[in-house]
């Protein structure tokens, strides 16, 4: 058994090493040794799929993965995609009348498809393949290597199967799949991974097309498009390219010293330019997290005296029944939250219950929520602060901030409102007779994308997650504890800009970032 064991392993060895000495000779004496490049290629590639289809493969052996890319349920078309580098022998496996000719990439085609076992039509539907690019010597485009990776979304060869959506017939294509003993079904983001590891993606991008999928109004659109088709990725590496600058001017300074030709001043230069970098990522810093904001949703909460109107307005905001509204003051016991799109910003609003005394524990439960809610507010109210000596007004007086936006409510009862001198953040409706509703809608909508502008691409948020952030502001302190250094101490102060560079360099994924990528590709739908 030994014996047969090591003539097994010699044969192996053979044929792995005629293979790498075929592909050396590809390279160095093509035109003489034609025939037996073929041969040894077609030799050695039998030779893998013979052993790999005899033995049991574990999941991390099994690289090429499958997964429903589309959503389940009833619908016209569902995609299949298949990623890996068996992908071109799966197609040969389903689709094996359409297999008779090599694949044309990017090209859809109508196939029938087929259980790789039982040869049953499972679905009539249309497939594409996604191909690598072709090396100039056409025997040596069946080998794999490293760089000359596929034109496709993972980098990988791909192939997506577009069938019926009907529940059977997605569970009977995911079956055959299974079948295959090379494929094994994907982990969640697992292509998005492979587009990373890859080169596809940087980790901007990826959270920008996750984004993307997640995105709700035309706001959080705009904003994960940019980051999706890489412009976050370009401006941080921008910031990093400067540090990496300042870093070499003192790099030099230390490896050669002024004895050297190397021009005065060096070290000052490095200096005054790593001052103008980090007032400009304090400037990103300083943007009152509106990345965040837009990209998780603006709280917006609706409070004043009781029976002011506010469920009227949240009512008025949602165009529906959302809150209940009575004439009985302090309907609204507890916080109700409503997200709605408002000027393309998804804004989360906010109904509390009317500030008052009161002795009700459930309301009182409701008004010190309301206390302590997010900002901005929106206060509902049918007239102004009209005495600081009512207990009302006192409460309402110590929740106003600058960014308060003020709406005077009930014009049908108070239709004089020649004595309030409305500002930018000020109107005045009658939520009942729909008077000033459409001014104060669109005034209220502009008001708020100024102040989270995504419109205008050179004003976008640039921090849109608060990995981004915090990495920033790890930069920015070590810029700054180099701007303290003295060029007595210079390798302390190159040592400051290295960890600011990796510091900005693990926003975009240019250095380890393995503790993150687990969480972050997990929020990712099996088929993405």
């Amino acid at each position: 058994m030994n014996r047969a064991l090591s003539k097994t392993v010699s044969k192996r060895s053979s044929t792995a090493f005629n293979l790498l000495s075929g592909i050396s000779l590809a390279h160095s004496r093509l035109d003489q040794h034609r025939p037996v490049i073929i041969a040894r290629l077609r030799l050695a590639r039998r030779w893998k799929h013979t052993e790999r289809h005899a033995t049991l493969l574990s999941d991390a052996q099994r690289s090429t993965i499958y997964a429903l890319s589309t959503p389940p349920g009833k619908a016209g078309v569902a995609v299949i995609r298949v990623s890996g580098p068996e992908t071109e022998l799966v197609r040969t496996r389903l689709l094996p009348k359409s297999a008779t000719n090599p694949p044309e990439p990017w090209r859809m085609e109508r196939c029938r498809i087929r259980h790789p076992e039982t040869g049953e039509v499972l679905d009539d539907g249309l497939a594409v393949f996604f191909k690598g690019e072709q090396l100039n010597i056409p025997e040596m485009n069946e080998l794999f290597i490293p760089g000359a990776g596929p034109k496709s979304f993972t980098t990988e060869d791909v192939l997506e199967l577009h069938i019926h959506s009907g529940r059977a017939v997605i569970s009977s294509v995911l079956g055959a799949l299974s079948a295959l003993p090379f494929c094994r079904p994907a982990e969640p983001g697992e292509f998005t991974r492979r587009a990373f590891r890859g080169g596809r993606l940087d980790l901007t991008q990826v959270e920008g097309l996750k984004d993307l999928i997640d995105a709700e109004t035309d706001g959080q659109r705009r904003m994960a498009l940019r980051a999706a088709e890489g412009a976050t990725r370009v401006l941080f590496e921008d910031i990093r390219q400067e540090i990496i600058g300042c870093l070499a001017h003192v790099e030099a300074l230390i490896d050669f010293g002024e004895g050297e030709d190397i021009e005065e001043g060096v070290y000052e230069q490095a200096r005054q330019r790593a001052a103008v970098l980090l007032e400009r990522i304090r400037a990103y810093l300083r943007d009152s997290r509106r990345g965040e904001i837009l990209r998780t949703g603006l709280h917006l909460t609706i409070f004043g005296p009781p029976n002011a109107g506010k469920s009227s307005l949240l009512n008025f905001l949602a165009q529906r029944e959302a809150a209940i509204v009575t004439p009985v003051p302090g309907t609204t016991r507890d916080i109700l939250q409503l997200a709605i799109d408002i000027g393309g910003i998804p804004v989360i609003v906010s109904d509390t219950a009317g500030l008052r005394p009161t002795d009700d524990l459930v309301e009182r439960i409701g008004i010190e929520r309301a206390q302590t809610a997010s900002v901005p507010f929106l206060f509902s109210c049918p007239r102004l602060l009209t005495s600081a000596k009512n207990s009302v007004s006192r409460h309402l007086a110590s929740l106003i901030t600058e960014d308060t936006l003020f709406l005077y409510n009930k014009l049908d009862l108070h239709p004089d409102v020649s004595g309030l001198k409305l500002g930018p953040k000020q109107w005045a409706v009658s939520l009942r007779t729909g008077r000033g509703t459409e001014n104060f809608l669109a005034s209220f909508a502009q008001a708020i994308r100024e102040k989270y502008n995504v419109e205008d691409d050179s004003h976008a948020p640039v921090i849109t997650h608060a990995r981004h952030r915090t990495h920033l502001e790890s930069a920015a302190n070590f810029i700054d504890a180099f701007l303290e250094t003295s060029v007595n101490d210079i390798v302390l102060g190159a040592e400051e800009l290295r960890y600011a560079a990796k510091a900005v360099g693990k926003i975009s994924g240019h250095i380890d970032v393995e503790d993150i990528l687990d969480a972050l590709f997990s929020d990712f739908c099996i088929g993405k």
